[in-house]
C-alpha cells in the first residue's frame, strides 16, 4: 500500500532540522558551555591553582564532546527519519514501524515528522499516546531499563553511529508527478 495523497514536500534540509530540533537546541547550549567553561579555564590557567584548572579542563571536555556527541545523534535521527519515511510511504501506518521508533523521544521525533510529511501524523502520534508515551518522555527507556547501556555495542551503534541509509524514494519528484 503506497500512499498516493502526499502533502506538500519540504526540503531535506527543513526535515533534517525538524527531525534534530531539540538536539540542536541542545547543541546551541554545549557550544555555549564549551565557550564558558573555555574562558574559565584560560583565567585558571593564568591566575588560579592546578584543582581550578582541572575542574575546568573536566567541564570544557564534557560540554566539547558532547557537541560532536550530538551532532551525531542528529545524523542518525536523520538515517531514521529517512528509513521511517520508506516504510510508512510503503506500508501506510503500521503500529509494527511505530514501535521500531518508540525507543527515545528523537526517535520518536524522526517517525513522527516522517509520517508528518505523508499525512499520517495523526495516527502515529495517537499510537504513541495509546503505547503511554508522553510528551515529557525525553530520556530514552533503555536509559531507564537499563543503567549500564553506556557499556554496550548497540547502544554506541543504534544512538550516535546508525549506518547511512539511502532513501529509495524521491519525495519532490514524486509529490510533483501526483499534482500534475
Amino acid at each position: 500500500m503506497i500512499v498516493t495523497n502526499l502533502p506538500k514536500q519540504p526540503p531535506l534540509f527543513i526535515s533534517y532540522l525538524k527531525v534534530g530540533k531539540l538536539l540542536y537546541y541542545s547543541l546551541i547550549l554545549f557550544v555555549l558551555e564549551a565557550w564558558f567553561y573555555g574562558m574559565q579555564l584560560r583565567y585558571a590557567l593564568l591566575h588560579q591553582g592546578v584543582l581550578l584548572i582541572i575542574l575546568w579542563i573536566g567541564c570544557f571536555l564534557f560540554s566539547f564532546v558532547h557537541i560532536f556527541l550530538v551532532l551525531a545523534d542528529g545524523w542518525s535521527r536523520f538515517q531514521n527519519y529517512k528509513r521511517a519515511k520508506d516504510q510508512f510511504f510503503i506500508h501506510g501506518f503500521n503500529r509494527r514501524i511505530c514501535d521500531t521508533y518508540i525507543i527515545s523521544k528523537c526517535q520518536r521525533m524522526a517517525a513522527i515528522v516522517a509520517a508528518e510529511e505523508l499525512g499520517l501524523e495523526k495516527q502515529v502520534t495517537e499510537y504513541y499516546k495509546q503505547k503511554g508515551v508522553k510528551w515529557y518522555h525525553f530520556i530514552p527507556y533503555f536509559m531507564v531499563n537499563d543503567p549500564l547501556f553506556l557499556f554496550k555495542k548497540k547502544f554506541w551503534n543504534r544512538t550516535f553511529l546508525e549506518p547511512s541509509y539511502r532513501s529509495k524514494f524521491n519525495f519532490n519528484a514524486i509529490q510533483m508527478n501526483i499534482s500534475q
